[in-house]
């Protein structure tokens, strides 16, 4: 557990200092983060609760991921879009984040999506 953790915090902390030390790289206008591409094994197929959980898991480590890297006012805002029905594609975009925030957010969408696609090629082979 504590490698998987270790590994986590090295790839967000490379990933920082890439967008820190390498400014040019964000772009003026840089794309949203699109959560409808993300992986949703769970509707696809029928699942054990195991692999629910363990899908559950990954996706509310994400949140309290995205959680972090925001500071208070932008949590509030989120938390109010959120409430209001937005997705959180949506509620993400009416945040206004920081170029290294993005790229951040990008970042632990694709670690979640890829933990997910490992659950489900797991589940497909059991």
């Amino acid at each position: 557990m504590a490698i998987n953790w270790i590994k986590r915090v090295f790839v967000l902390a490379t990933i920082l200092a890439i967008v820190l030390l390498l400014p040019f790289i964000a772009s003026a206008a840089p794309e949203a983060v699109d959560f409808s591409n993300s992986v949703n094994i769970s509707q696809e197929i029928n699942l054990t609760p195991q692999h629910r959980q363990q899908l559950q898991a990954v996706r509310q480590r994400r949140n309290r991921d995205i959680k972090a890297m925001l500071d208070s006012s932008q949590r509030v805002k989120l938390a109010k879009s959120l409430h209001a029905g937005n997705s959180l594609n949506q509620a993400l975009e009416s945040v206004d984040l920081q170029p290294n925030q993005q790229e951040m957010l990008k970042a632990i969408v694709q670690i979640s999506n890829l933990k997910i696609k490992a659950i489900s090629a797991r589940f497909l082979h059991n």
